[in-house]
């Protein structure tokens, strides 16, 4: 009996067509938790080793090699870090303000789709509540139908009935939520390497250019500073 209840074809003839709403959900919601899957999957970097290789290029004034580097480097810590490469030439507050707009351009990339999980998680068990009322209505109008005069079975068919939409609103809700938590944890996460990454790149610019003036984009050179010559020492003039 359970085992019939729970095939597909026994949920959608005793649960009713919302049951059709849910399993919609369902698909819906399944959909956009692979998407997420996909998505910080690829995003997936070290940052440390990242801003290491980053630090190297930019003391040694090879922009071309560290911005190729930051376009190789997937994800949005990636693009941050390329944004700031990018406008080295700016100062200090331009270019944090640089960073800090890269990287709230990837915040609705990185919150994609999360909204819509949380969206399913709490409508399938309302959806389902209401095809349990729905039901109890339903087996309450055929009892008033047969002149209150019905079996036990008859009823506890009906109440069965009712009760499908809750569990399967329930079942599908649970795991819903459950991901939902799950990619926020990820995107607060990927959020603050993001943080990391643009404030590093703009100390790490910043305090190279207070050492030694920047060599063009183009790759030519540019003179160091001078050093201060040493005072030739006067010797005193002998008596004669």
């Amino acid at each position: 009996m359970i085992l019939g209840v729970w095939e597909v074809s026994g949920l959608i003839e005793k649960g009713g067509p919302l049951v059709w709403a849910l399993l919609a959900l369902a698909f819906f919601g399944s959909v956009c938790i692979v998407e997420r899957f996909f998505f910080f999957h690829r995003s997936r970097i070290n940052v440390s080793s990242l801003l290491v290789g980053l630090g190297l290029h930019v003391k040694r004034r090879a922009f071309a090699e560290a911005l190729h580097e930051a376009a190789r480097a997937p994800g949005p810590v990636g693009r941050v870090a390329h944004a700031g490469l990018l406008r080295y030439y700016l100062e200090r507050t331009d270019l944090r303000d640089v960073v800090k707009e890269a990287a709230q351009l990837e915040v609705p990339r990185i919150e994609k789709n999360i909204r819509a999980i949380l969206a399913v998680a709490l409508m399938a068990p309302l959806i389902g509540m209401l095809g349990t009322i729905l039901g109890m209505v339903d087996a309450f109008q055929r009892v008033d139908e047969l002149g209150g005069f019905s079996g036990p079975g008859e009823l506890s068919s009906g109440v069965l009935t009712a009760l499908i939409t809750s569990v399967v609103g329930l079942t599908v809700a649970v795991p819903m939520y459950l991901f939902y938590l799950y990619f926020v944890g990820r995107s607060k996460r990927l959020v603050g390497r993001l943080e990391r990454t643009g404030i590093e790149i703009v100390h790490m610019i910043a305090d190279a250019r207070e050492e030694e003036e920047f060599a063009p984009f183009r790759g030519e050179t540019t003179r160091g500073k001078k050093r201060p010559r040493a005072k030739k020492k006067v010797e005193p003039k002998k008596e004669e």
